[in-house]
């Protein structure tokens, strides 16, 4: 087309076309995502007069390229002129928001929210308004689903009887013959809430929400649970009884484990909303139904509520409620037929006993965490020892030391490898709060076993949990506990466990400080770099590097040189590298090791500077003291 007229102006476009027909989606895609460039090129008129007349035409591609394109539209204002001419993206996004791909509509919607920001009150009216009105009267459900998420970014800013109109639109598209946009109207009843005055909450939406709240389809219902919490929260406390409670009873004890489930799901957020007062007459007793429900996913939602549920209670008279009401429900919970629902309960059951002080917990909590600590599944076990520290804070953790050590050793011997690793990221918390003599006794033992795991993220992990363990007890523990059997693995014959040792040390040196690594730790490192194993040898290298700026330069010339050295020409090609990347640390890694890497780099050593480039070698000679001018 370029070619045609000579004007090399046209030729973006062109591009562009040529691109958008591509039989290769990728093409396609990519020329999309550079609109914002061909824009720019074409200048803001011809945007407006040619790119985007183009793009509205041409919306007929795959959903990846037409979901590309409603993102680039969103962010187009200042490409078409600014908010003046902001309303020449509403063709292309209306057409984007009627297409059957969600995504694509979720996208465009998002993208008109945004640009309806920029619109000015007069063009919201003249050009945005109408849009709107259209996708709501549309004949596919796809343009009326998308109509719905509109609404409430236009109502505050026009005139009263435009207002009446929107307000109208919406009552229509909730009583919609297709259960998916109801489902879209319902979603967005909170939102659309909102934005209306309090009039028109009361007389327009409660209807609204009573009407959908008793759809025939249940994910309708249960979408309408959600706008229960924002319309809570508009009313008055007086108007709460008579308008809302009615239809959330009626949501709680729903025939749909769906509807039951999202009631128990929002439980807090619905508590917040309706205030102390309703909370006592209706909510408690609403909230042990959940708790007893027939279905473990609407006992499990419950259970996940149980401590933010006591929390928000009324002071006054929360432990009154708590011990009469909710404790029976959660000691049935305990022994649940359904490992979820024990699971859930588990992962919040400790704060109860922040909430209900110390004698209550050790006269009815206690028992409670001791039979979950000998539940049969590892999940339950695990979410009551990641959550010690609420018990630790009220009674101490000794008193459940005694049944916490079996599960402890029941759960670090799981078959399960993600079992075991989730108890090894406890282990510094455990050790932490049952202190340094129970951990030597009891926990230590276990940790060294985590080093020869047969899963390399367990091993891994333990080395981490080492680390954690030192900076907690010190390095004279470290030195007297730790270290002597880290370091007797390097003589194991699995060279896995060799390698371990290595990791050990690289993670344990800094915390255990100067003196321990250079006379306990190195010697072993650089009799290790003898080893058989090409892998265990490039980890010595590693390993020199990692621990070198912890290391005296004495050290480092009289030990550590000579071994990189002589691994600096290893036969394997991997050791060599390694070792040679060791030997060239740069100056900002590793100001102590400089000496080391300035003596092995001089030109007296060719057949090792040979990997470096002269710039290189310049450098690190330049950064010694004793080589720079």
């Amino acid at each position: 087309m370029a070619g045609a007229d000579g004007d090399d102006s046209l030729y973006p476009i062109a591009v562009l076309i040529d691109e958008l027909r591509n039989e290769d989606v990728q093409l396609r895609l990519n020329s999309i995502k550079k609109l914002s460039t061909i824009a720019l090129a074409l200048g803001v008129e011809r945007t407006r007069t040619e790119l985007l007349p183009f793009l509205t035409d041409t919306i007929y591609d795959e959903d990846e390229v037409l979901l590309a394109l409603a993102e680039q539209l969103g962010n187009f204002t200042m490409l078409v002129g600014g908010p003046e001419y902001v309303h020449c993206l509403l063709p292309p996004l209306e057409s984007l928001a009627t297409v059957e791909e969600t995504v694509v509509r979720d996208k465009a919607v998002e993208s008109l929210r945004k640009i309806s920001q920029e619109h000015s009150p007069v063009d919201l009216e003249v050009h945005f308004e109408p849009l709107v009105k259209r996708l709501a009267s549309g004949d596919w459900f796809t343009s009326r689903t998308s109509a719905c998420g509109l609404f409430s970014v236009c109502y505050p800013r026009v005139s009263s009887t435009v207002k009446a109109e929107i307000r109208q639109h919406f009552r229509t598209l909730c009583s919609d013959d297709t259960p998916m946009v109801r489902r879209a109207a319902a979603s967005k009843l909170g939102e659309f809430a909102k934005v209306l005055e309090l009039e028109y909450v009361k007389s327009d939406i409660i209807s609204l929400f009573t009407a959908l709240a008793s759809d025939e389809q249940d994910s309708v219902r249960l979408l309408a649970v959600e706008a229960c919490v924002s319309i809570a929260t508009l009313l008055p406390q007086e108007d709460l009884e008579t308008l809302v409670m009615p239809t959330l009873r009626q949501a709680a004890e729903d025939k749909s484990w769906r509807v039951r489930y999202m009631v128990a799901d929002k439980f807090s957020e619905l508590q917040k909303a309706v205030g102390p007062e309703i909370t006592k007459n209706d909510l408690v007793p609403a909230f042990q139904n959940l708790l007893k429900d027939c279905e473990a996913e609407v006992r499990a939602a419950a259970a996940n509520k149980v401590k933010e549920f006591c929390e928000n209670l009324p002071e006054d008279n929360r432990e009154q409620i708590i011990m009469t009401h909710i404790l029976p429900c959660v000691k049935e919970l305990v022994s649940d037929t359904n490992q979820h629902v024990k699971s859930a309960l588990a992962s919040v059951i400790m704060g109860l006993s922040t909430i209900l002080g110390k004698d209550n917990t050790i006269e009815h909590l206690l028992p409670l965490f001791l039979a979950q600590l000998k539940d049969e599944c590892p999940e339950v076990r695990l979410n009551i020892i990641s959550n010690l520290d609420c018990v630790n804070e009220v009674i101490g953790i000794r008193q459940l030391s005694q049944s916490l050590l079996p599960a402890i050793v029941e759960l670090a011997e799981d078959a399960k490898w993600r079992v075991r690793l989730a108890i090894i990221e406890y282990m510094p918390l455990l050790a932490g709060q049952l202190g340094v003599e129970f951990f030597d006794e009891k926990l230590n033992t276990l940790c060294m076993a985590w080093l020869i795991d047969h899963v390399y993220a367990i091993r891994e992990a333990a080395t981490c949990n080492l680390m954690k363990l030192v900076e907690k007890f010190g390095a004279e523990w470290a030195q007297n506990t730790i270290v002597p059997k880290v370091l007797g693995m390097a003589n194991d014959p699995n060279y896995l466990h060799r390698m371990t040792t290595l990791f050990c040390i690289n993670a344990l040196s800094k915390a255990c400080g100067q003196e321990i690594t250079t006379k306990q730790m190195l010697p072993v490192v650089l009799k290790m770099s003898n080893d058989q194993v090409a892998n265990v040898r490039f980890n010595v290298a590693k390993s020199l590097q990692k621990i070198g700026p912890i290391l005296d330069s004495n050290a480092l010339q009289t030990e550590v040189k000579p071994v990189l050295e002589k691994l600096a020409s290893d036969t394997d090609m991997d050791v060599k590298y390694f070792a040679q990347e060791a030997i060239s640390v740069p100056p900002s890694h590793s100001s102590l090791f400089t000496p080391l890497a300035a003596v092995i780099l001089e030109p007296q050593s060719p057949q090792r500077t040979t990997t470096f480039s002269p710039s290189v070698r310049w450098k690190v000679l330049a950064a010694d003291g004793a080589t720079s001018c």
